[in-house]
């Protein structure tokens, strides 16, 4: 009895030797990459948020997406490093890894069968982040709604149209994007005029109703660019169309139109100018 209890501890002590002179390195060496590389990502994403909230022409909200998009990469790359670093220490503790490799494959196939959706918004929902396709803040058109941006995660986006409804949408949903605010937007107004109206007169009288919006203080820092006078765009009966376009910035076009609207409304009462009709068809029976 004691002689089998000695030679099993002589193995043993011989196992810990040889383990501690050939593997123990290797294993420290795993442990203390693994903690500088965790600690290395975390410098690196909180660098490049502290980067996006000084250089960000729109404040917080950039630099929020900006902070979610590094949480999720930092937490991605966490998982990934210390799922290497416990692969590594098993292989140094002479462990098989192929059932274990086999086993995860298998249990990993079934989680992307069983939430292929949830991947998907996740995946759609950090390259809209990380392209900054739109803002909080932005009007967009997009899977047949419209609204303003009211918050973005990496599983959905929820919009508020002008009626005030909520929508909510998946990440997944999103294939194309309008965005209505970005840069600039612009005013596109058809003023309609009598046919027998001379056109170089309402051109000259259109051009002198934008040009003083456009030196009015009030409204010179939401017009980006001078107002186009582009003449006639249309002749249907007895109405003609003109076209006027204004740039201005993103979510100004609509006091920016009511302005225009209510000048050339007065402009063309105090000269006399007949605003355009509709052509009108009278449909009836001629008199025997």
């Amino acid at each position: 009895m004691n002689e089998s209890f000695g030679n099993i501890w002589h193995q043993w002590h011989n196992y810990l030797v040889e383990w501690t002179r050939d593997r123990a390195p290797k294993l420290i060496i795993i442990l203390v990459l693994a903690f500088i590389f965790v600690r290395l990502l975390g410098v690196i994403t909180r660098k490049v948020v502290v980067l996006a909230e000084k250089n960000s022409s729109r404040g917080t909200l950039r630099a929020q997406q900006v902070r979610t998009v590094a949480g999720v990469v930092r937490s991605a790359g966490v998982f990934f490093i210390l799922f290497f670093a416990f692969m590594q220490v098993l292989d140094a503790f002479s462990f098989n890894l192929a059932p274990l490799l086999a086993s995860a494959g298998i249990a990993g196939l079934a989680i992307g069968f069983g939430a292929q959706t949830l991947v998907k918004d996740v995946i759609n929902g950090f390259f809209i982040l990380a392209e900054n396709q739109f803002e909080v803040g932005d009007t967009i058109k997009v899977s047949g709604v419209g609204g303003t941006v009211e918050e973005i995660t990496m599983r959905r986006t929820i919009l508020r149209d002008a009626d005030g409804t909520v929508h909510i949408l998946p990440n997944s949903t999103i294939q194309v994007v309008s965005n209505l605010t970005r840069d600039w937007s612009q005013v596109s107004l058809h003023v309609a005029v009598d046919y027998s109206e001379n056109s170089d007169r309402i051109i000259s009288l259109l051009k002198e109703v934008t040009e003083a919006v456009y030196a009015e203080p009030s409204y010179k820092g939401d017009i980006v660019a001078e107002p186009q006078v582009h003449g006639i765009e249309r002749v249907r009966g007895q109405e003609v169309d003109y076209l006027v376009t204004v740039k201005v910035r993103p979510g100004k076009q609509y006091g920016v139109a009511r302005e225009m609207r209510r000048r050339i409304k007065s402009c063309f009462e105090q000269q006399k100018i007949k605003a355009g009709a509709p052509a009108q068809v009278y449909i009836g029976q001629m008199p025997g």
